[in-house]
C-alpha cells in the first residue's frame, strides 16, 4: 500500500503539497509514513539560505496527512466519497527539537488518542535518522469540502 496512487485513494492533497511519500504500516490505531525531502525544493532558497532547513510547519503539516491518511484507511473506507474529508481542526503542543534538512528522509508516527463524536485526537511523531524532530497533538473531523 506504499504507493502515491492509494495515497491519493484515501487524502485529497497533491504536489506541490503532499508531504508523505509512502504509507510504511497502518494498525488499527496507528500509521507509520516516510518522506524524502527534496534536495532541491524551492523553499530551501528562502528559508534559512545556504543553510537549509525544512519549516516546522510543514512537518507538522507532513504528520496531519499522515493522520488524515489514517483516519481515511480505518474509518471512511466504505463509501469514501460520501462522508467527505479528513480535515484538520486544531493543533496542540507543537514541540520542535531536531533540524531536518534538504535530502533527509523522514518517518512520520501518528497514533489515535481518542475519538469523540466526529474528532479523532491524536498524536504525531517526525523522526529523522531514528531521532525525534517534532512532536505535535492534533486533532481532525470528517468535512465536506
Amino acid at each position: 500500500m506504499d504507493s502515491k496512487e492509494e495515497i491519493y485513494k484515501r487524502i485529497p492533497h497533491r504536489p506541490p503539497f503532499l508531504w508523505v511519500d509512502r504509507i510504511v504500516s497502518i494498525t488499527k490505531n496507528s500509521i507509520e509514513t516516510m518522506m524524502e525531502i527534496p534536495e532541491d525544493l524551492d523553499i530551501f532558497s528562502g528559508h534559512y539560505p545556504g543553510k537549509p532547513l525544512m519549516p516546522g510547519v510543514l512537518l507538522c503539516e507532513a504528520a496531519f496527512q499522515t493522520g488524515s491518511l489514517l483516519i481515511s484507511e480505518i474509518y471512511l473506507e466504505d463509501d469514501r466519497e460520501n462522508k467527505g474529508v479528513p480535515v484538520l481542526t486544531r493543533i496542540n503542543g507543537a514541540k520542535f527539537k531536531r533540524a531536518v534538512k534538504p535530502g533527509d528522509t523522514i518517518s512520520v508516527i501518528v497514533t489515535i488518542k481518542e475519538r469523540v463524536g466526529p474528532a479523532w485526537f491524536m498524536k504525531g511523531k517526525v523522526l529523522v535518522d531514528g531521532k525525534t524532530a517534532v512532536t505535535v497533538n492534533f486533532a481532525c473531523a470528517i468535512a465536506e469540502i
